[in-house]
């Protein structure tokens, strides 16, 4: 791509006058309007605003303030691309710009300092540039004052560079290139350096660090502190600290008070006068010492405490630069919601010492990870739920609105769902009440007031004056006053979760997002004009209890003590919010429930049985949520979560189908199975979105489902160069009504569902073949001492010959192929029920030394006997029958004619029927599997569990004797899976590339030979069969 004409002529001007560009009286200001911006606009951008759109709506901004050693400075440029998901604009790179007088290629600090705000932002790439030069930088690693320029920097170009490598620069930041994605896909082509931080892990590390300093200070300075008091307090403290760190950073608090602290003695007791001075001014729950009207009880825990200057200092230290590489201003909400996600999975333990230790909690160790809510999928949830619920309101009407979050965490989903409340406010105030202001209508007006929600009463019980909720900043951008902000805030947002640590950190982050905007002028405002503080307490919003246990629990468990009462933590929705219920309940429900199976909290269970119908003795925590969730929302109220998938085949999930049957109108199911959602927890995910009714006739809808996108497709979903909104358009399809009964869930669409009714033609279930005898294979109890390798064996026959009768060749699930086995040195000592182990002196002395570890299972058998064997079976292992592994990819069936034993990683099909080998192996029943089993939970691969409940109505083809057409195809069918056995058996003795190539060929032509039989003997038309195969 040769450089546009534009950029030539600037380099040759830059050459022609490079002594006066590069002199003192040449500032930065006309650099930016002589050479940067035309530089910009020849990229595609709109730097000149020319396109017309609202100034909150235009993509290239000088924002972003940062406080740099004590001055306010701004990322010269900040460039952003509207997120449809979001339903506004999102960062994609800075451009940080010098005086040319400035040595870039050799200066350490402008490098710093632009990596410094571009890590803060989470932002992969951005440009350090005086024209002159021109320096791109990887910005994910953490900045260090004394890195050298060189370090992160991926280009360097001087001017005269330009004009060849433009390529190479507008493939990177064109608005097309990035519009596509090109910033993340070049920072993720980049090789990876290790101890490599971003600034989510450096922030974690970090505030993790001073909780188990503070934690351990605390504790040994107050040792009148309980476990609970000691949680609250370090999280108290570092909730503070931060708030009001950032507040300097954006504005609203004078910059480095808290660094202030560092001269002197007494840190904690000056800290807490900043934190008394932070309750008057602003109000919320973090900060609250002193009873009042209204309000949940205060803080008397803190205001005592006993804590070592060094330890606050060091924390304070960390905060600033040159210890701190962070830009607080510029951190993303979701990143520091994502931090505090995975802060609160620990918790402060004491020990007999009264010593603190932090540790995983429980849960977090049972789930194997915190699971934290990636952006794409909050914001999916948030536009699926509110954007309907919105649609068509005023703003009058959109106040009764409510949006609940019943497992709220650190409060990542209503910080997405109260952005979307502000920017859906924002527009509708500019184009219904900008009209009318323009005309000169008062906010006193009867035209605005009728607009607009009932005037609240004030602190001192008056009613407000009736004021304009927006108002024009000084960058031409139209914005919400803080007043109409937490308006909005207190109408519309509600969480709960169980641990009181994660309604805290949800309050913090929601008051952050109130401040946005706002700077130490326009908080004193209100402190003066209107006599109230600047942030609402949400004690009434966000409240801490057990969004599944009512109080009524303490009917059937009366003896219940109270540290057992608040553990349980029971919490009751009507009494709560009983505005929301007078109101009929909650207009929309979202979030991301606990995934824990029903064992990992047993001494609930009668309760939960009691009062859900998703109740199973294998259910999972989720189920309850969405039970829960369905009936606090009010009549076509709308529901949308991220669950584990395994509810839709399973047999546990049967309860919660059928409740979802009767109680709600399943609206879209988005499927992201075998795909990494969630960092580091492998867990198989759909979106569910429903709208709660009783009403048949709106139940009976028909449902977008979207499979699972192709990796390549999901890479663009988390780099955000597309949306689900976007994948859903083009790839989901539509559901035929009475596909989702209670029995079952088909996530088809009509030609695969045509499909499936022209295989149930002429055709028997597979059950009716084998005498409803799909039988699972031995389980032992314990592996190590019944499972034997050849040498072990021979010992055993060695010292008696007769005891080779109890030991049998085995197969595990992992040596069963695709018509082949391929055993290894394995042996199975079976002990049937009523083994009599005195006639096997030799087994018995090989089992005694596990005989303590038998004895502990809990089961009913002799120690030495198998948990689940049967003498019955031996006759129908021992003869020629059909095996295939529990878990596969695809159909892996084949005939066992050597009399094997196998374990409980495989199921057999006692038939010797090669005509039904070929279908069970065929495309055609592999189709069918995909629709009915259940996937492997916890792979990221498609593995797919060949369970009994999903093969025993697999529709095998009934031959007619009378069609000799049909007699044909079955009896070919037969002789070529006698050939495909023949085959496999050869290619595993085959020695040369040669003769494996060969044979691997006549395999694959056998193996379409059969298919094209099957599809015949079911009536598959070519349309058919492309979808069969994946080309339709």
């Amino acid at each position: 791509m040769a450089a546009p004409k534009e950029i030539v002529d600037l380099v040759a001007e830059f050459e022609r006058d490079q002594s006066f560009y590069k002199s003192a009286q040449f500032n930065e200001t006309e650099l930016r309007t002589r050479f940067i911006n035309p530089l910009i606009a020849a990229l595609g951008w709109d730097v000149y605003h020319d396109r017309p759109c609202r100034a909150d709506q235009h993509e290239v901004k000088e924002e972003d303030s940062v406080e740099v050693e004590g001055k306010i400075k701004n990322p010269d440029y900040s460039f952003r691309l509207f997120d449809s998901s979001l339903g506004s604009m999102k960062r994609k790179f800075f451009i940080e710009v010098k005086r040319p007088s400035v040595n870039i290629e050799a200066g350490a600090y402008p490098a710093f300092q632009l990596r410094r705000y571009a890590w803060s932002a989470d932002l992969p790439i951005s440009i350090l540039t005086d024209f002159e030069e021109f320096s791109v930088y990887y910005c994910l690693s953490r900045p260090g004052r004394e890195d050298k320029p060189t370090k992160s920097r991926i280009m360097y170009l001087r001017y005269d560079q330009y004009a060849e490598k433009w390529e190479e620069i507008a493939a990177l930041f064109s608005r097309e290139a990035v519009l596509n994605g090109s910033l993340d896909r070049y920072a993720r082509s980049l090789p990876q350096k290790r101890g490599e931080k971003r600034v989510d892990a450096a922030l974690l590390g970090d505030i993790s660090r001073w909780r188990e300093a503070l934690a351990k200070n605390i504790a040994l300075r107050n040792p009148e502190l309980d476990t609970a008091s000691l949680n609250y307090s370090v999280q108290a403290i570092i909730d503070r600290i931060m708030f009001l760190r950032i507040c300097e950073d954006r504005g609203i608090e004078r910059y480095m008070r808290l660094k202030h602290l560092l001269e002197g003695v007494r840190v904690y007791a000056r800290l807490f006068e900043l934190f008394q001075q932070a309750d008057e001014r602003y109000n919320s729950g973090i900060f609250h010492f002193h009873k009042e009207p209204g309000r949940e009880n205060p803080d008397i825990i803190t205001p005592n405490l006993k804590i070592d200057d060094g330890t606050l200092k060091e924390i304070i230290k960390q905060l600033y630069f040159p210890e701190s590489p962070y830009a607080f201003s510029v951190l993303p909400a979701e990143i520091l919601g994502q931090i505090y996600e995975q802060f609160l999975g620990q918790v402060i333990r004491l020990d007999q010492d009264h010593l603190a230790v932090v540790e995983d909690k429980p849960e977090v160790k049972k789930a194997g990870g915190v699971k934290y809510t990636p952006a794409y999928i909050v914001e999916a949830i948030v536009q699926k739920t509110l954007g309907p619920t919105l649609q068509g309101r005023t703003a009058r009407q959109a106040s009764e609105i409510s949006v609940l979050d019943p497992a709220c965490g650190s409060g990542s989903f209503l910080i997405v769902a109260y952005q979307f409340l502000l920017d859906w406010h924002r527009d509708w105030f500019v184009q219904h009440l900008l009209p009318l202001m323009e005309r000169g209508c008062k906010p006193s007006s009867p035209e605005i007031r009728r607009l607009l929600p009932e005037t609240e009463v004030g602190r001192r019980g008056r009613k407000r004056k009736a004021e304009s909720p927006i108002y024009q900043a000084r960058d031409g951008e139209w914005r919400l006053t803080t007043a109409e902000r937490k308006r909005i805030l207190l109408s519309n947002i509600y969480g709960v979760d169980i641990d009181r640590q994660a309604v805290e950190v949800t309050k913090l982050s929601l008051l952050l997002k109130v401040l946005e905007g706002e700077n130490e002028e326009t908080i004193s405002k209100q402190l003066t004009l209107f006599q109230e503080r600047a942030l609402p307490d949400l004690g009434e919003n966000i409240k801490c209890g057990n969004s599944l246990i009512g109080w009524d629990i303490l009917e059937d468990n009366p003896g219940l003590g109270q540290e057992e009462i608040e553990r349980i933590n029971p919490f009751d929705w009507e009494r709560e919010f009983g505005e929301v219920f007078r109101r009929g309940g909650f207009d929309v429900v979202i979030g991301n429930p606990p995934y824990i199976r029903m064992e990992s909290f047993k001494e609930l269970k009668d309760y939960l049985r009691k009062e859900y119908s998703v109740h199973g003795s294998r259910s999972d925590l989720y189920a309850y949520f969405v039970e829960r969730s369905h009936n606090l929302l009010q009549e076509d109220g709308l529901f949308s979560m991220i669950l584990s998938n395994k509810f839709i085949k399973a047999n546990y999930g049967a309860p919660l189908r059928k409740f979802l049957y009767s109680k709600a109108a399943i609206k879209e199911i988005d499927d992201f199975a075998g795909l990494n959602v969630f960092q580091g927890v492998t867990v198989r995910t759909v979106i569910l979105s429903t709208m709660r009714t009783d009403s048949e006739f709106k139940r009976d809808i028909r449902t977008r489902y979207l499979p699972p996108p192709d990796v390549e497709t999901f890479n663009q979903l988390i780099n955000r160069s597309t949306t689900i909104s976007d994948i859903i358009e083009k790839e989901s399809i539509e559901i035929p009504i009475g596909s989702l009964e209670p029995e079952r869930w088909l996530l088809i669409d009509e030609l695969q569902q045509q499909i499936l009714e022209k295989m149930n033609y002429k055709t028997y279930p597979l059950d009716h073949f084998v005498q409803g005898r799909i039988l699972w294979g031995v389980k032992t109890g314990l592996n190590e001492a019944f499972i034997i390798d050849s040498d072990t064996r021979l010992k055993i026959v060695e010292r008696d010959p007769k005891e080779s009768e109890a030991i049998k060749p085995i197969l595990f699930g992992e040596d069963v192929r695709r018509y082949s086995l391929e055993p290894g040195d394995r042996y199975l000592i079976y002990t049937y029920h009523g083994f009599d182990i005195s006639q096997y002196p030799a087994i018995e002395e090989h089992l005694k030394p596990y005989k303590s570890e038998l004895e502990k299972r809990a089961t009913k058998q002799a120690w030495y006997e198998h948990q689940q064997p049967s003498i019955a079976l031996v006759p129908i292992f021992e003869s020629k029958k059909i095996i295939y592994p529990e878990i596969a990819r695809t159909c892996q069936f084949t005939m066992d004619d050597n009399g094997y034993f196998s374990n409980n990683k495989t199921f057999i099909l006692p038939t010797d029927d090669s005509f039904i080998l070929g279908i069970l192996n065929s495309k055609l029943a592999l189709f069918y599997f995909s629709i009915f089993c259940a996937a492997l939970e916890g792979s990221s691969d498609n593995y797919l569990e060949f369970r009994a409940q999903y093969l025993r109505g697999f529709p095998i083809r009934v031959i007619d004797p009378s069609e000799s057409n049909e007699v044909s195809r079955r009896d070919r069918v037969v002789s070529l899976v006698e050939q495909m056995l023949s085959l496999h058996k050869q290619l595993l003795l085959a020695r040369t590339p040669h003769e494996q190539t060969a044979l691997e060929r006549q395999i694959e032509a056998t193996d379409r030979q059969i298919d094209a039989l099957v599809y015949e003997l079911y009536g598959l038309t070519e349309e058919e069969i492309g979808i069969v195969e994946g080309r339709g």
